[in-house]
């Protein structure tokens, strides 16, 4: 288990119907849950869409520029299923993905458009459509659907850069990162199998998506979330409230 597909292969195996990551906004009043065999089905079409559609081989880049939500995490373990790498700026990539607002400028081969809004119907604003009609960005959640829910793709090198341009300075490559989760879940005192809540607007995917991942467990991510009772979701859900 030394690249994050390998990682993400081995807590599914456990039990793939189990949920890993369950998603509230509670401005919008959404609650999207997702077990890891729904996961690895996006996950895999997010691979063959970078793969088929953008053209990425071994080496490429994809910008990541969304805030935490469940379609960022697919779109994340995606990118690391496909051997991509993943930056978090606006420097040139091969691949974008960036919120409908379409407020992120992002320089990149193809940029895809990805819809945060409840449902996961595709665009919804004006700008967004027309931007697509005229072929300057691509609905991700209309393509991602095109592509099938199995990634054939070769294994991803455990050396292979998995985050590049870290704001602190230098890259990770899949072992890397990997160790870096293992190392976060040790820190945050995640249990194998553990079901972890957490609850801020902008915490690190380190936190939110690979941690509980390296333990086998799940995440009831909650954004927008400041008048909820939050213990009594935690009991309801089953899962510890997490402090980061």
């Amino acid at each position: 288990m030394t690249t994050i597909p390998d990682l993400f292969a081995a807590s599914a195996a456990r039990d793939a119907a189990r949920p890993f990551l369950t998603y509230y906004d509670d401005a919008t009043g959404e609650r999207t849950e997702l077990s890891y065999a729904t996961i690895d089905n996006w996950v895999s079409k997010t691979a063959n869409l970078l793969v088929d559609g953008a053209g990425l081989g071994p080496g490429g880049q994809v910008s990541v520029n969304l805030p935490p939500h469940w379609l960022t995490g697919v779109i994340m373990l995606g990118a690391w299923r496909a051997g991509a790498a993943i930056r978090h700026d606006d420097a040139a990539t091969d691949a974008a993905f960036v919120d409908e607002t379409l407020h992120t400028e992002a320089e990149a081969d193809e940029v895809y458009a990805v819809a945060l809004a409840p449902m996961a119907v595709g665009l919804r604003t004006e700008s967004a459509r027309a931007a697509a009609a005229n072929g300057e960005v691509t609905d991700y959640l209309t393509e991602v659907r095109t592509h099938g829910d199995h990634y054939g793709g070769p294994r991803v090198s455990d050396d292979a850069p998995a985050l590049v341009a870290l704001p602190r300075g230098g890259d990770l490559s899949q072992a890397a990162l990997v160790e870096a989760a293992r190392e976060r879940a040790a820190e945050l005192g995640l249990n194998g199998g553990e079901r972890v809540l957490i609850a801020t607007d902008r915490p690190r995917p380190l936190d939110w998506l690979l941690a509980p991942l390296a333990s086998a467990g799940g995440v009831v991510l909650c954004v927008n979330s400041g008048a909820v009772d939050l213990a009594k979701r935690a009991a309801s859900e089953n899962a510890r409230t997490l402090t980061l």
